[in-house]
């Protein structure tokens, strides 16, 4: 048995690969670098679009990052099943390249907000939250600018549905997001997009908590790696 890969994309701007790539690392698995300008996927069992500010959010957050190299061959992957977590600036990339509906807009404020976030894990069925339990809490940090998910009213009565949501802000709403959305997924459960940034919440030394290390076991949770999988 292997232990599973997990890509992590480096775009120009990103700030959180590194923090990522030590996440995985944390959680059992094998970290692997994948550059945005590649068609390469490298064989890796998953895959993470990591924080930070890919091509200076210019025309605005994701949107000229969906068009890279790499995201010509992620998205095909992503949509035959590949895991996929799009963190912060990830998740806007995954809404540009209409991975997951609707978009992330410029927070309610319009300032800046970084701060340690109660969330609940609303959905623990998805490559991504396995290792959760429905309802469970969470303290993970956001630090965001464009950070108010919106969608038309089908869309969010579909995601509620469908128990698409994966996590909801708790005690406080820091960026205006409709129905208090922290993440949500795709139909199948292996896209997932998510606001706060769990990688910074898997060591008690450097984080509120370890909170978000289950992000990345659930990969590990899963069996990835082993005889057979996509490595």
């Amino acid at each position: 048995m292997n232990a599973a890969r997990v890509g992590v994309v480096t775009f120009p701007g990103s700030l959180d690969d590194r923090d990522a790539a030590r996440a995985v690392r944390v959680a059992g698995a094998e970290p692997v670098s994948l550059w945005h300008a590649d068609h390469d996927l490298r064989g890796v069992d998953a895959v993470i679009l990591p924080g930070g500010f890919s091509y200076g959010d210019y025309l605005r957050a994701g949107a000229i990052s969906r068009f890279a190299p790499l995201m010509e061959e992620l998205v095909p992957a992503a949509r035959a099943g590949l895991p996929v977590l799009g963190i912060c600036n990830g998740f806007q990339v995954l809404c540009e390249a209409h991975l997951l509906p609707g978009a992330l807009l410029p927070n309610a404020g319009l300032h800046f907000v970084c701060r340690d976030q109660r969330l609940r894990i609303d959905n623990a069925e998805t490559a991504w939250t396995s290792a959760y339990s429905e309802g469970q809490e969470a303290v993970i940090p956001v630090k965001n600018r464009d950070g108010r998910y919106v969608a038309d009213e089908a869309t969010l009565a579909e995601l509620e549905a469908e128990g698409r949501v994966v996590a909801r802000y708790l005690d406080l709403n820091p960026n205006g997001s409709l129905n208090d959305i922290a993440g949500i997924c795709n139909e199948a459960g292996n896209v997932v997009g998510l606001m706060p940034h769990p990688e910074h919440a898997v060591e008690s030394l450097t984080g509120p908590s370890t909170d978000g290390l289950g992000f990345f076991t659930s990969i590990v949770k899963a069996g990835l790696g082993q005889v057979g999988a996509n490595a």
